[in-house]
């Protein structure tokens, strides 16, 4: 009992920190949530891009498409579009920390 206490509380902690809150996001943008949420947490935690200092949306394409051309990623060809949209709109409304800059942010993780 007490392991099923601890896996609930973990899986609770990981996902109230990691992702957003469907139900606090307009209806036109959860399901690009959705499939953004699905595919970019398989390789890794949503905190990365959510919480990236990119914020131009010819960063994002660079940067979803090189994950795409990942082996194992799953983002299929058909996600990039949901993905982006939902980058876009997230880059436009999240609070900008100061000095936010993207210079060099894709050749670090090359």
């Amino acid at each position: 009992m007490l392991i099923l206490v601890a896996l609930v509380l973990a899986c609770a902690a990981t996902a109230a920190g990691d992702g957003l809150d469907p139900a606090q996001l307009p209806a036109e943008v959860r399901d690009d949530y959705a499939v953004f949420a699905r595919r970019c947490s398989k390789c890794h935690s949503l905190a990365r891009p959510l919480y990236s200092t990119i914020d131009h949306d010819s960063w994002w394409e660079a940067y979803v498409n090189r994950m795409r051309r990942q082996p194992g990623s799953g983002i299929a060809p058909g996600d990039v579009a949901p993905i982006l949209r939902f980058l876009h709109y997230y880059t436009l409304t999240r609070p900008h920390r100061d000095g936010a800059s993207t210079d060099g942010l894709l050749s670090e993780r090359e």
